[in-house]
């Protein structure tokens, strides 16, 4: 498995931006897909984006396609979420997942410990 930290998460306010930035340690990074997922409070995890192991397949949820842009450095053994347009919809702890690509949970096996954005009205 691969060990996974994410960071850039906080506090910003509707129609501002952050990027999240996942650092990963341990086995061949460029071995796996990765993810990013969401969960807000009183509801379930949820796909915000996804890619696959050379940056060429992307998928996005719905909610936030035009939104976020997904993308990874492999020589850097990081993956990043540029979030733009934030809205406090967006509001959810953001974890990092290292997998399968796939646009479920159980597409991934490595997890990391989340970062909590929050969007302010």
């Amino acid at each position: 498995q691969v060990q996974l930290v994410e960071s850039g998460g906080g506090l910003v306010q509707a129609g501002g931006s952050l990027r999240l930035s996942c650092a990963a340690s341990g086995r061949t990074f460029r071995d796996y897909a990765m993810g990013w997922f969401r969960q807000a409070p009183g509801k379930e995890r949820e796909i915000v984006a996804a890619i696959n192991w050379s940056g060429g397949r992307l998928n996005y949820a719905d909610s936030v396609k035009g939104r976020f842009t997904i993308s990874r450095d492999n020589a850097k053994n990081m993956v990043y979420l540029q979030m733009n347009s934030l809205s406090p919809e967006d509001t959810a702890v953001y974890y990092c997942a290292a997998g399968t690509f796939g646009y479920i949970s159980g597409s991934y096996n490595s997890w990391g410990q989340g970062t909590q954005v929050t969007v302010s009205s």
